[in-house]
C-alpha cells in the first residue's frame, strides 16, 4: 500500500503540537485516527464532495493502524492518502504517514456512504469515483 500512496491521491500535513504527544515524547496513539479523519475531509471537500450542500456523507465503518515510528513535538506529519478499494456503497481509504521521509503508520479506513443526516447507505456517487481515482 505504501507505494501505491506515494503516487496518487491527496497529500496532507499535520503540525505535531506539544499537547498531542505522551509521556514517551511522541504522539498519542489516538491522534493518527484524528489525522486520517481530517485528511480525509480535507480531501473529500477538495474534491468537491460532502460539503454542507452534499446529498451524502460518509460513516466510518472499520479502521486499522499500524505504526512503524513516533511523530514528536514540531515535526511536520506528511499522510498520503487515496482510495485502495472500491465497494458499491463502501470503499477504503489508505493513509501513509512519514516525517521527512522516514515512515510513522499506515492506515486503512473503510468509509460507507449514507444518505446525509441519516445512517441509510446510498451507493458511493459516480462523480466521486472518478474524482478521487
Amino acid at each position: 500500500m505504501r507505494e501505491a500512496l506515494e503516487f496518487m491521491g491527496y497529500l496532507h500535513h499535520v503540525q505535531i503540537r506539544y499537547g498531542e504527544v505522551d509521556m514517551q515524547q511522541v504522539v498519542f496513539n489516538a491522534h493518527y485516527l484524528a489525522y486520517c479523519d481530517d485528511a480525509a475531509d480535507c480531501w473529500f471537500r477538495s474534491l468537491g464532495a460532502l460539503g454542507p450542500a452534499s446529498p451524502w456523507d460518509v460513516m466510518v465503518k472499520k479502521a486499522t493502524i499500524t505504526w512503524d515510528g513516533g511523530a514528536r513535538v514540531g515535526d511536520d506529519l506528511a499522510i498520503a492518502v487515496a482510495v485502495v478499494r472500491w465497494g458499491h456503497s463502501s470503499f477504503d481509504v489508505g493513509f501513509v504517514g512519514t516525517v521527512q521521509g522516514a515512515a510513522v503508520f499506515n492506515a486503512e479506513v473503510t468509509y460507507v456512504a449514507v444518505q446525509i443526516g441519516t445512517t441509510t447507505t446510498v451507493r458511493v456517487p459516480e462523480d466521486f469515483r472518478q474524482a478521487a481515482t
